[in-house]
């Protein structure tokens, strides 16, 4: 009886075992689209790297295949495939689905909002990943930070803008809630293709437009028309976002979760750095090889019109919908308590040492 017993367990044990070596041995496989062509540098590198760095934290068990948008052909409907589970994963932005839920909009970046470092701070550390976990959890995804380009550059112009009449008329293109304001102030706010930028700013169909940064404006040659590049008021922390099917989430062991989840949060940050040194890098060719173009900064007159809109559309928009508003007061309280240090710490530092 005892010898029968001792079988038994051992073979128990043995089955418990190989069970638990072939778990840890199973490799997942995950699909990953992106709103980014394949050579949208560093938009794509934080994808690529996101999906490199989990294959090597599980020692192979994860493998996840990218798709940028060459391959998938929708960049704007990551969104709806990861929802419906044509793609495990998305690497996109939150404000591109405004229209589908406007709730989406402030985990990108609002106009005259937080710095980059500021709102890596809000996420994590001052409730805005509960907030973001909130709204995308009715559309059945998990989001997360995935890559900021910092302080995206207020366009390029091909007339200097002293005034707000001279924005009345101007053909500009100008994407989402900026674009929003910009038409309020009389521009012309006109949604091109970017593989027709440049050639609608050379023929006249655009007067100006916004696009980046040095890093990946200057690839685009729009200094070769419009000279004068303005500095930035609408996206101070233009955040990229990874998503994930929450159901393909949950089905996954829980220490790849964890690996994910870290992978995710590095490749982010390295995105940011990347970009920050390639705009150094660019914005010194720019100078070099183009010493007529004239950074501007918009007068008080046209930036306190656009705070003021600012303020109108982001109360019209917090009245229609409750949650919009908390996020956007999170935001707000955040911004009230951390721009105290930010000034103390980079602004008064910079003034006192350029």
């Amino acid at each position: 009886m005892k010898k029968t017993i001792t079988k038994i367990c051992t073979f128990l044990f043995l089955t418990i075992f190989v069970s638990s070596l072939n778990a840890n041995d199973k490799v997942y496989k995950l699909s990953m689209a992106t709103t980014w062509g394949e050579t949208a540098t560093p938009l794509i590198d934080a994808a690529n790297n996101m999906a490199r760095l989990a294959n090597e934290m599980s020692d192979g068990r994860l493998e996840i295949k990218v798709d940028s948008a060459n391959k998938h052909k929708s960049p704007l409907g990551v969104l709806d495939m990861v929802k419906g589970g044509q793609y495990d994963m998305g690497h996109t932005a939150s404000y591109y689905w405004k229209g589908k839920d406007i709730n989406t909009l402030p985990f990108t970046s609002m106009p005259f909002g937080l710095t980059s470092p500021e709102q890596y701070a809000w996420f994590y550390f001052g409730g805005g990943m509960e907030l973001m976990k909130k709204v995308y959890d009715k559309h059945g995804v998990l989001s997360f930070p995935g890559g900021s380009t910092g302080v995206q550059m207020g366009g390029w112009f091909k007339k200097e803008i002293k005034t707000l009449a001279d924005l009345k008329g101007l053909k500009m293109r100008i994407p989402g809630f900026a674009g929003e304001i910009m038409a309020k102030l009389g521009v012309q706010v006109t949604n091109v293709a970017p593989g027709e930028l440049f050639t609608s700013l050379e023929m006249g169909n655009l007067d100006a437009l916004e696009w980046v940064g040095p890093s990946m404006d200057i690839s685009m040659g729009f200094h070769k028309i419009a000279p004068y590049y303005y500095t930035g008021w609408h996206e101070p922390a233009s955040e990229m976002q990874f998503i994930i099917n929450s159901k393909k989430f949950d089905k996954l062991p829980v220490d790849l979760q964890k690996i994910l989840v870290v992978a995710m949060r590095v490749s982010a940050y390295d995105m940011y750095i990347q970009n920050y040194d390639m705009n150094a890098n660019a914005w010194q060719k720019m100078k070099e090889e183009y010493p007529n173009i004239q950074v501007k900064t918009f007068s008080k007159d046209i930036m306190d019109a656009m705070k003021k809109v600012n303020q109108d559309l982001r109360a019209q928009m917090s009245n229609e919908s409750p949650l919009l508003k908390e996020i956007l007061d999170s935001q707000d309280a955040y911004m009230k308590k951390v721009r105290e240090w930010t000034k103390m710490s980079d602004y008064l530092y910079l003034k006192d040492n350029l």
